[in-house]
């Protein structure tokens, strides 16, 4: 994965399953994943059917974004 698609996965997944306080519905009535669901899916993870799922995701969007932050800090010290 490069800098930028860790950036942007990280970010995607912090802003979507993140959020403070309740998350929108996960699953419709008749327990098909909702749109909010499905998002995931486009990601490349596994679509979240509970609350604590969904805050997987975004526990792992976290590492991605501190992954990214030290690897560009990396680069900056070894082009200096």
């Amino acid at each position: 994965m490069t800098l930028q698609e860790m950036r942007r996965k990280g970010s995607w997944a912090v802003r979507f399953y993140g959020r403070k306080g309740k998350l929108p519905p996960l699953r419709t009535a008749d327990g098909k994943p909702t749109r909010f669901a499905l998002t995931a899916a486009a990601w490349g993870e596994p679509v979240p059917g509970t609350a604590a799922a969904a805050r997987r995701i975004a526990a792992k969007g976290r590492r991605l974004l501190t992954v990214y932050a030290r690897q560009k800090e990396a680069r900056k010290a070894k082009q200096s």
